[in-house]
């Protein structure tokens, strides 16, 4: 018998931990950029002594009173020296107080909010792509684990054994994954015309420089990013709890396309909010089809066509569009 709640109970934590480590890994890469509209923290770090005005500067070190209480002059050489005394004690003063001018003082062990973050190109990209593998790859297994554990069926994951399901899959899901990546690309090209930039930052970061680093992306960490977001979006997050629960297939993909947005945040609003929109088409397929293997088909496409047509051909197709 089905144990739906304790699948359903693991899924939400895997969701749980899929959100927290995007939001972290979000973080670390927003703390790790410079803000240009700060400048160059240090260019005024010498503007105060140079000027003479910082505290204790207020007045001309060369300023003396033209003779003394008595009337008399005091020797120039005990004035000199009187006013070099005066003068260090002043800086000394200055310096103990520090310049409120000076924006480069530092508390002792404090760091910058730059140096809290990550730097992209500190990265390899074989790094990254392992990161992203072994992380998603793991959620899988776990998903699976838990789906073998407590007998759900394969039915309600959209999973069937036969040569026609292989084949609907592979035909429908090559179709619908062209189709949605020329839909995607007009929907950010529409974006950045009305003013909303998207963050291409990630898909950048995750492109190879060899054949090799090629080979590793189509062949090993698409799959696995594909499978594993449309197995726990769609399959999990929908078609788990509308075959044990009866719900709403159409309410469980609003919810679902919500969580699937709020993973992709490191693409910046306008990337969430398509992302959305694609997770919600896909579910729509999910639903329609009751096929896992067309919408993992369709998510690949997506994603692999959009590193090779811009990272590797290096076309920018939709970018007439962006006015």
């Amino acid at each position: 018998m089905p144990q739906w709640a304790t699948f359903v109970g693991i899924t939400g934590v895997v969701l749980a931990l899929l959100l927290v480590l995007s939001h972290l890994t979000q973080s670390a890469f927003t703390d790790g950029d410079p803000d240009p509209s700060d400048g160059d923290p240090r260019v005024n770090t010498t503007t105060a002594a140079e000027t003479g005005d910082g505290p204790g500067n207020s007045q001309p070190r060369d300023a003396e009173p033209a003779a003394g209480s008595n009337g008399g002059e005091r020797p120039a050489v005990a004035r000199d020296s009187e006013s070099t005394r005066d003068d260090r004690s002043a800086d000394a003063q200055s310096d103990a107080a520090g310049d409120p001018h000076d924006v480069s003082l530092e508390t002792p062990g404090r760091r910058r909010p730059a140096d809290s973050g990550v730097d992209p190109d500190s990265l390899s990209t074989g790094l990254v792509l392992a990161n992203v593998a072994f992380s998603q790859g793991l959620f899988a297994l776990v998903l699976l684990g838990a789906a073998i554990y407590t007998a759900v069926p394969a039915a309600a994951l959209g999973i069937e054994l036969s040569v026609a399901y292989l084949r609907t899959g592979l035909l429908w899901g090559t179709a619908a994954g062209c189709v949605f990546y020329v839909a995607n690309e007009l929907a950010g090209a529409a974006a950045t015309r009305v003013g909303f930039d998207h963050d291409e930052a990630l898909r950048e970061l995750l492109s190879p420089d060899s054949l090799a680093g090629w080979l590793v992306l189509l062949l090993g960490v698409l799959p696995i990013i594909a499978f594993f977001e449309e197995f726990l979006f769609r399959a999990a997050l929908i078609g788990v709890p509308a075959a044990g629960y009866g719900l709403s297939p159409w309410l469980l993909a609003v919810g679902s396309s919500i969580a699937f947005a709020l993973g992709h945040g490191m693409q910046g609003p306008v990337g969430v909010v398509v992302t959305g929109l694609l997770g919600f088409v896909l579910a729509a397929v999910f639903i329609v089809t009751g096929s896992l293997l067309v919408v993992v088909v369709a998510h690949y496409l997506i994603n692999a066509l959009e590193f090779v047509v811009h990272e590797g051909i290096g076309l920018e197709w939709a970018e007439p569009l962006e006015g």
